[in-house]
């Protein structure tokens, strides 16, 4: 299951892990956000305790969204050591984001 990132837990959750971080920012309007969803979700299951796979809801955690200037949904990050070493705006096949974590693991 995908974890859930907020303001409150990103700090400790992404930017302090010694893991690969994938954060897909999403918002319940947002058809491609919908769409994208079951990707990230088989993801975070194919990638269990080696990669931390998880979603950002924009319209509950606003600073997170500002902080990384997230415009556009689905935006997902890659994030590791604190810095994002990857990103992909738009929903895409699995293919795509499998592709960009393997290159971060």
């Amino acid at each position: 299951m995908a974890l859930e990132f907020t303001d409150a837990n990103f700090q400790s959750a992404v930017l302090e892990s010694d893991k690969l971080s994938v954060i897909d920012f999403w918002a319940e309007w947002c058809g491609p956000c919908r769409a994208i969803g079951p990707v990230i979700e088989e993801l975070s299951k194919d990638y269990a305790g080696k990669v931390n796979v998880g979603k950002v809801n924009v319209d509950h955690n606003p600073n997170v969204s500002v902080n990384y200037g997230i415009t556009s949904i689905p935006a997902i990050l890659f994030i590791k050591n604190g810095q994002v070493v990857d990103k992909q705006i738009g929903a895409v096949p699995k293919s795509v984001l499998d592709k960009k974590i393997q290159a971060h693991i």
